[in-house]
């Protein structure tokens, strides 16, 4: 697969909160495939519909999947993409789905005995008065520390972290406004890790490890995509067991959930060096603070070649394609 004749339209924008960050993987994706020799075609969009009536015009030969969040990330888009016969990169459906729900990602994690933080979730019912599950959960805030998130989004978007029980109803509602389904999980000190997994299945592979270093406190989603505001240590200054438990961790939360062609893998790593997987990203970031661009890079992958190999990878992928 490559050359002029092979025309990629890339899927970028849409109506999550990380429509500004998926604005800047699309335009990242466009430059790079163009660079890599393949016929771009440009699908920003708003709406699913307004996609799927692109790519019903265009009929192109794979749709390059840069948005995130929402109904392009979590497996709504993909099952349409399938019935329209039309390959599109990444995982499939399920694996999609998967993923963005933070609740089931670690249920499976815990069945197939991937390392992950413990976690439970807060309902939308639940009350913020003190009764039910805030009140332990004040408990652990104080002192393990606590993380709460939206269980259904990305790009640290509506994420605190807690260090004392203060603020946990605060927390809770900021959460809430991005997702009905709060997840509240401990806190684990030490490192923040993140590994791009490769393939699928048993010949999955993991790229080389990366360390983020925020200038800031936390990880923030300000951290995360404004330039210079973390520093990035790749391949990680790891010894070489854990570099191999890390990778190991990565690779089976990648299998757990079924992925396909690439995936970003976050975690943390407790003072003792034990890794946490904590979430499996389907649709990870293209933009110029991007992780996995910087993993391919250090396994000697430059973005357009990157890009190559996600486009054939997932023109080969096995789906549930008419005719397939």
């Amino acid at each position: 697969m490559g050359g002029k004749s092979v025309r990629i339209l890339v899927a970028y924008g849409g109506d999550s909160p990380e429509r500004n960050v998926s604005l800047n993987s699309g335009q990242a994706v466009l430059a790079g495939l163009d660079a890599a020799g393949f016929t771009v075609l440009d699908g920003s969009v708003y709406s699913p519909l307004e996609l799927l009536e692109r790519v019903r015009l265009e009929r192109p030969d794979l749709v390059f999947i840069a948005l995130h969040g929402g109904w392009g990330e979590d497996g709504r888009i993909q099952s349409a993409l399938e019935l329209m016969g039309i390959p599109y990169s990444g995982s499939g459906p399920q694996a999609c789905s998967l993923a963005m729900d933070k609740t089931v990602s670690k249920a499976l994690f815990e069945k197939r005995e991937v390392p992950t933080p413990w976690a439970v979730e807060i309902g939308p019912e639940d009350p913020l008065d003190g009764a039910g599950a805030l009140g332990p959960l004040r408990e652990i805030a104080s002192g393990q520390g606590l993380v709460v998130k939206p269980c259904c989004s990305g790009s640290t978007v509506g994420v605190t972290i807690l260090k004392s029980g203060e603020g946990l109803e605060d927390a809770v509602q900021l959460a809430r406004s991005y997702s009905e389904r709060v997840l509240a999980e401990a806190y684990i000190p030490g490192k923040e890790l993140t590994v791009a997994v490769w393939g699928e299945g048993k010949s999955a592979l993991a790229l080389p490890v990366i360390e983020i270093r925020p200038r800031l406190a936390f990880y923030t989603y300000e951290a995360k995509y404004t330039p210079g505001s973390s520093e990035y240590l790749c391949p990680a200054p790891l010894d070489e067991d854990t570099t191999a438990r890390v990778k190991a961790a990565a690779v089976a939360a990648h299998r757990a959930l079924g992925c396909q062609v690439y995936s970003r893998v976050d975690l943390r790593l407790s003072p003792e060096g034990n890794p946490y997987v904590l979430e499996v990203n389907t649709a990870p970031g293209m933009t110029g603070t991007s992780l996995v661009p910087k993993a391919a890079k250090a396994a000697g992958w430059e973005f357009p070649e990157l890009l190559r190999r996600i486009a054939e990878s997932s023109a080969k992928a096995i789906r549930n394609l008419p005719g397939k």
